[in-house]
């Protein structure tokens, strides 16, 4: 994993993840596209779903400033959503409210990228399994499993993939808006599960 380099500002595109390169991430707008993905055989208690409607890239960079408030080392949080959805958009946020250093983009070439904080804070690893077709055997070079207990980790495309690291976790889903005139809707879902999240009032995210 590698700290994070000066963002660059080419567009965006899917060749290889190539490890020590970095790329420049838009808002909504770099992709179109869709995914299913399907939540690992294993199986533990959620906590109620909460849905967040968000209709603009601030407002989704806001939410992930006030999600960082909840969070804490050790947290897991799985993002998944269409290509554009937004994922890195609500990360960069996320990153601003945690003060780390270095400006949130794709990691898609780099595959993981390791923000530290400016305080006392946990640093922010932050992977894109996109490109990754295997479970948690083909991402034992990142050595997650040895950074979760000291970090937030969030993993763009994790389902299926990362769920060995941790009973306990948080999953972030974002849909387009179905039927809306406008490209920028985005209804987010976030599912604890594990009992880290049992009890978490995760309502208080969309104040």
């Amino acid at each position: 994993m590698e700290a994070p380099a000066a963002p660059r500002d080419p567009a965006e595109s899917f060749e290889s993840p190539k490890p020590f390169e970095s790329s420049e991430s838009s808002d909504f707008s770099d992709f179109s596209g869709s995914s299913d993905f399907s939540e690992s055989s294993r199986s533990f208690e959620s906590a109620p779903g909460v849905e967040i409607t968000v209709t603009s890239p601030e407002q989704m960079r806001e939410l992930g400033r006030r999600l960082a408030t909840v969070l804490r080392a050790g947290d897991l949080l799985m993002l998944s959503g269409e290509l554009g959805a937004g994922k890195t958009t609500l990360t960069r946020g996320l990153g601003e409210g945690m003060g780390v250093r270095g400006a949130v983009t794709s990691p898609t070439f780099v595959i993981a990228r390791v923000h530290p904080s400016l305080g006392d804070g946990p640093p922010l690893v932050h992977v894109d399994a996109y490109r990754l077709s295997g479970g948690l055997d083909e991402m034992e070079d990142l050595d997650l499993d040895v950074s979760l207990p000291d970090s937030v980790i969030v993993v763009e495309w994790g389902e299926g993939k990362v769920e060995e690291l941790t009973d306990d976790r948080l999953r972030l889903r974002i849909d387009r808006a179905v039927g809306d005139t406008t490209d920028e809707v985005r209804h987010v879902t976030l599912t604890g599960i594990g009992e880290r999240w049992a009890a978490a009032d995760l309502s208080v995210l969309a104040v």
